[in-house]
């Protein structure tokens, strides 16, 4: 078997012809054949957008209030092992591959002639990330779905509460090429009898059908719960109370009020297993953090790192620069996967960027520096439009380039972000 975190996740790469392959008969399988049945609280987040944003809430409060908190997302930037957290710290490889070993061991057949059963990256990841956090004995797990819900790996554990983000398009060769589809799947991660909680001021009707056709229990953000932004301050209200004088979270962004209102209607679900203090949740707001989420990186000219990959994150991105002081030009250092809507993304953000530096991302799905060019002249952006053979090549130039008042804006994926870090000496906490 592999030896080092490094071998062992090249070695997953290679298991599955898929990297993507949803349903959750293989996976169970190897679940049940492993006895992971937790006995703790899971809180299971999907969404569009805004699920690493609600999973570093809850994670950030519940641990000021004292808990033991396992948290699993996905995906990383720098290190495989970001995905992974018990106590905010990440889980050390030796510990990563000791569980892979167990979990490789349970997927090959256990009767002769019987086939061994085939896990994708996501699936070993999902079971090794719940190994953990059973063994290292948590008060509570945290579990980011990875895509859609219904057939995602992560729902092969049930809730005690469920969230669903936001919901637009994206994943359309996966989940549907309609807000109603796509809802559809996502709501597959509710229960019966549990509270399921939905942070999106736009409710699609197939939430409200599948909560009603499971017995699950709704609470939709505007009319179960509320977030009320003050002077230096917001109000949070429920249905089992509220909590007002908040501090804003520390991430950065028009729309975590949203997300930190969700995690707060968590914490009513499950205030009896695990009661937080308002002390509690006041430091959990402010100690937040979440690395490529419209994040400040100090210095002149200003970087801004933001992970925005498809069009709802990008008019959020948008939005979110036209609160800030005009500055006298912004670089955009762009780079995309090329199954993602560029040209939707492009078109939100074209009225806030002066110069596009293009550049190719470093991965088979990664569209190229010229694919992204044509996109850009088809928008007929305003900004200037030049193309660069990889990320780093054109951050130099835009440091170069950039006055000390200007600003640089890397986005486009997950892989832009870790790029643009990993260029400047930038880690992962």
């Amino acid at each position: 078997m592999p030896y080092s975190l490094a071998d062992w996740l090249v070695y997953l790469e290679s298991l599955h012809p898929k990297s993507i392959s949803l349903g959750l008969e293989r996976v169970a399988h190897v679940k049940r054949r492993l006895n992971l049945n937790p006995e703790f609280p899971v809180i299971v987040v999907g969404g569009t957008n805004g699920k690493g944003s609600v999973c570093a809430l809850l994670e950030s409060i519940l641990h000021a209030a004292g808990y033991r908190v396992g948290c699993y997302t996905s995906p990383h930037l720098l290190r495989y092992n970001e995905r992974v957290r018990v106590n905010k710290q990440q889980a050390s490889d030796a510990e990563l591959c000791a569980s892979f070993e167990r979990i490789e061991r349970a997927r090959i057949a256990d009767a002769p002639g019987s086939p061994d059963v085939p896990l994708t990256y996501f699936e070993f990841g999902t079971l090794s990330a719940m190994q953990c956090f059973i063994e290292r004995k948590v008060d509570v797990a945290i579990l980011e779905v990875g895509l859609g819900g219904r057939l995602d790996a992560v729902n092969i554990f049930d809730s005690d509460c469920s969230v669903i983000t936001s919901v637009d398009i994206d994943h359309t060769d996966y989940l549907g090429d309609t807000r109603e589809q796509i809802a559809f799947e996502k709501a597959g991660i509710f229960r019966e009898g549990r509270v399921a909680i939905f942070a999106d001021y736009d409710v699609p009707r197939s939430i409200v059908v599948q909560a009603r056709h499971i017995g699950a229990e709704l609470w939709c953000i505007g009319s179960d719960f509320y977030c009320t932004p003050q002077v230096g301050q917001w109000d949070y209200r429920g249905k089992l109370g509220s909590r007002s004088a908040l501090p804003y979270p520390a991430l950065r962004g028009a729309f975590q009020l949203n997300n930190a209102s969700a995690a707060l209607a968590v914490l009513d679900v499950l205030r009896d297993p695990l009661p937080v203090s308002m002390d509690a949740v006041r430091r959990g707001l402010i100690e937040v953090q979440l690395t490529g989420r419209f994040q400040f990186v100090p210095g002149k000219p200003t970087l801004i790192l933001d992970v925005a990959h498809n069009p709802h994150a990008a008019c959020s991105l948008a939005q979110n620069l036209s609160s800030l002081p005009p500055c006298p030009h912004t670089y955009a250092v762009f780079a995309m996967l090329k199954d993602k809507d560029i040209a939707g993304v492009v078109s939100a953000l074209d009225a806030q960027i002066d110069t596009w530096l293009v550049a190719s991302i470093d991965s088979i799905r990664g569209a190229t520096a010229s694919q992204i060019e044509e996109k850009l002249d088809q928008g007929r952006v305003k900004g200037r439009i030049m193309t660069f053979s990889d990320i780093p090549e054109a951050l130099r130039y835009a440091y170069n380039a950039a006055g000390e008042n200007d600003r640089i804006l890397a986005f486009g994926s997950f892989y832009t972000v870790a790029e643009a870090m990993a260029s400047i000496g930038l880690g992962v906490a």
